[in-house]
């Protein structure tokens, strides 16, 4: 069954940070994983664009405004990407008993697209 559905999109230039900006934001929003990765990567604005999308797309899912931190984004061995929450949006999950969480991503150049589906 599914319960929610989320989609987001971002556009990359507003992710192409100078160190201090990102250092700023990232505290914000990213977790300590999510910028590790975006790093190693080019076009790094393309992936925090994306990992944003991801995590507005969570909230939208979710209706509620889960604290960006709790919402994170990694990757499995094959390289697809999911959503890991952390207190307090676990207790969202709980509650509503979310089984599964369904994550898609894409980017270009110029825009990052994400798309949620909670599953019971």
């Amino acid at each position: 069954m599914i319960l929610g559905v989320g989609l987001d999109l971002a556009e990359v230039a507003r992710y192409s940070f100078d160190e201090r900006a990102l250092a700023w934001f990232a505290r914000r929003v990213y977790t300590d994983e999510e910028i590790s990765y975006a790093l190693r990567k080019r076009n790094r604005a393309e992936r925090l664009a994306g990992f944003f999308a991801a995590k507005e797309a969570t909230r939208k899912a979710f209706g509620v405004p889960i604290p960006w931190r709790s919402i994170g984004v990694c990757h499995e061995p094959g390289g697809k990407p999911q959503i890991v929450l952390y207190a307090p949006a676990l207790d969202f999950v709980e509650r509503r008993q979310v089984r599964a969480i369904h994550l898609t991503i894409t980017h270009t150049a110029t825009h990052a697209a994400a798309m949620v589906v909670l599953e019971r």
